[in-house]
């Protein structure tokens, strides 16, 4: 089966672009050495996924399913280069794929045994979806909602009827006496009785109807909850069986189950993703990796975290884990000014040929770490032009850590100290303001909320935008359901502003000028993006619905104004807009 591929059938050779720093690290730490070992997603490996994107947007078998996607750059024996391409999972029901890595071995081994408890997982599926059809709980609430609305129609009678009692005891009180009052009295007292009787029966024919309903659908719900252990306990023991089974080999020749690696216990699906495929198979066919790189393609996940056409890193739970292991043994060379792990001259020249297919396309990637542009530096503060790509904060996992606070805690004597008084989304390039102490983080924070700080963007609209300038307000809200999306919720939402001016239209494409008075999560992104604002996505924004094939967002913090709290003067910064 051919599993080899020339570098041909994704990129166009006769293209050239300039050398340019790894847009990602793929890391992990030597299990026995402990030793940092790194595996760089290039612009070279980019752009073969990116034609591989467009091999995949050919079929629409590739749709049906959103999975993520990689490929691996690799050197041959004979010093040539090829290329790998894997998918994680399942390819429409099959895990071995004409032209794909095959799956990690160990799987055959218990094929007889997930072949049983797949069927038994199936049967257990189809069981609980009839439960949850039961037509009696249908019933049970339509019968208790009928219940309800009687017992409150009659409540509300017997109110009335109180009331009128009431009046009528005063009024035969003054004008009845002796023997005709007992009477009249005790009239009042029955009709009260029998009012309390007619409550009770309702509450008994309720009760005869309900209660049988209520006993098979409690039995219902408890073989329902039995099932769901069932099928956690069969799943745990499939997946056990298969984790023992499964066997990754570095490139050092050890080989280890996936048991042995993380003895503690892993998520499903371990072993199956993309980068433990690409990395075992380039180990056990003496194959040296240059570079790679994953990416989603076909519908967004369950979560909306994963988008088509983006690319992400190692996944914290699954693959994050495995990195140390599985990069044992690849041998380090550099190459001048750079400290890859894992490069070779070959990969070199090869950088001079690679197709960029993006209309506004920008040569920036995240800097290595000691590359981060300073604009403006003091006693109390620091300024930055943030590349797109790189965080502006360390994120929760371990793949998230590489950011602009990290990096200068890092490189600077007083690094500890610094602290971030405003972010910019990951994608978004431009000035990022630090403060050096607790005092001026204060005072600079305090600006930003009383909305003091002038800040102005510059960003390229994917069409064409029909008004010279204009102000939105729409309130936003991040839904805690679909991170880190935000829509426009009239309930929910918080108000944001912001105005924006046109500067130039650019074959087809907008280039605009936003001021915000205001500091929303994607507030630019969803006033560009939501026909209530201006109804044209920026450029590369595949979170709110651009389809351009583009390398980065374009949207720059371009120029930030404040007042210095201790210089007691205008700073005005400004960073040039790079696209």
């Amino acid at each position: 089966m051919l599993v080899l591929h020339a570098l041909s059938d994704f990129i166009d050779c006769d293209f050239a672009i300039s050398g340019s720093s790894p847009s990602y690290w793929y890391e992990g730490r030597c299990l026995q050495s402990g030793n940092r070992l790194k595996l760089p997603r290039t612009s070279i490996s980019e752009a073969i996924a990116h034609g591989l994107m467009q091999q995949l947007a050919k079929n629409d078998c590739y749709s049906l399913e959103g999975k993520m996607y990689g490929i691996l750059l690799v050197e041959l024996a004979n010093g040539e280069q090829r290329v790998l391409k894997a998918f994680s999972g399942l390819l429409n029901g099959s895990s071995v794929v004409e032209g794909w890595v095959p799956p990690i071995p160990g799987r055959d081994e218990v094929a007889l045994e997930e072949a049983h408890t797949l069927a038994q997982l199936d049967a257990i599926k189809q069981e609980l979806f009839t439960l949850k059809q039961l037509t009696e709980r249908q019933q049970y609430e339509t019968l208790l909602d009928e219940f309800e609305q009687q017992l409150q129609a009659m409540s509300d009678r017997h109110r009335h009827c109180k009331h009128q009692r009431q009046e009528k005891r005063q009024q035969i009180c003054n004008t009845l006496t002796k023997e005709a009052l007992t009477i009249a009295l005790e009239q009042l007292d029955e009709e009260s009785r029998q009012q309390g009787i007619e409550r009770r029966q309702l509450k008994r024919q309720q009760n005869a109807l309900l209660q049988p309903l209520q006993e098979l659908i409690a039995a219902t719900d408890a073989r329902i909850n039995k099932l769901k252990q069932q099928r956690k306990a069969l799943s745990c023991q499939l997946q056990a069986q298969m984790h023992a089974s499964y066997s990754l080999t570095n490139f050092s020749g050890r080989s280890l189950s996936l048991q042995q690696l993380m003895p503690g216990g892993s998520p499903t699906g371990t072993g199956d993703c993309c980068t433990p495929k690409l990395l075992h198979y380039a180990a056990t066919h003496n194959l040296q990796p240059l570079a790679m790189a994953e990416f989603w393609w076909g519908a967004a996940s369950l979560n909306q975290d994963k988008i088509q056409g983006k690319f992400y890193g190692a996944c914290a739970e699954r693959c994050q884990p495995l990195m140390g292991f599985l990069l044992s043994g690849l041998r380090p060379i550099s190459i001048p000014n750079k400290d890859f792990y894992i490069t070779n001259p070959l990969l070199v020249n090869t950088l001079t040929h690679l197709p960029r297919p993006n209309v506004f396309e920008s040569n920036e990637f995240p800097p290595m770490k000691g590359e981060i542009p300073i604009i403006y530096e003091d006693e109390w503060l620091i300024a930055v032009n943030k590349p797109a790509g790189l965080l502006s904060v360390a994120g929760r996992y371990s793949d998230r850590q590489d950011s602009v606070l990290s990096r200068l805690r890092h490189l600077l004597a007083d690094g500890m100290a610094l602290a971030s008084v405003h972010r910019l989304d990951q994608e978004t390039s431009g000035i990022l303001l630090l403060t050096r102490d607790r005092h001026t983080h204060r005072q600079i924070s305090q600006q930003f909320q009383q909305r003091q700080i002038h800040k102005v963007y510059e960003a390229i609209l994917s069409g064409a935008v029909t008004v010279d300038r204009g102000k939105i307000e729409l309130p936003l809200w991040g839904d805690p359901e679909n991170r880190p999306y935000q829509k426009v919720d009239w309930q929910h939402g918080k108000p944001s502003l912001t105005h924006f001016q046109v500067m130039a239209t650019e074959g087809g494409y907008t280039r605009l000028e936003f001021t915000p008075l205001t500091g929303r999560t994607h507030q630019l992104r969803v006033h560009a993006a939501d026909p209530r604002g201006i109804g044209v996505t920026i450029l590369g924004d595949r979170l709110y619905g651009c389809s351009a094939v583009t390398t980065r967002l374009h949207l720059h913090a371009r120029e930030l104004r404040f007042q210095h709290p201790q210089l007691e003067k205008t700073i005005h910064l400004q960073a040039i807009t790079p696209f």
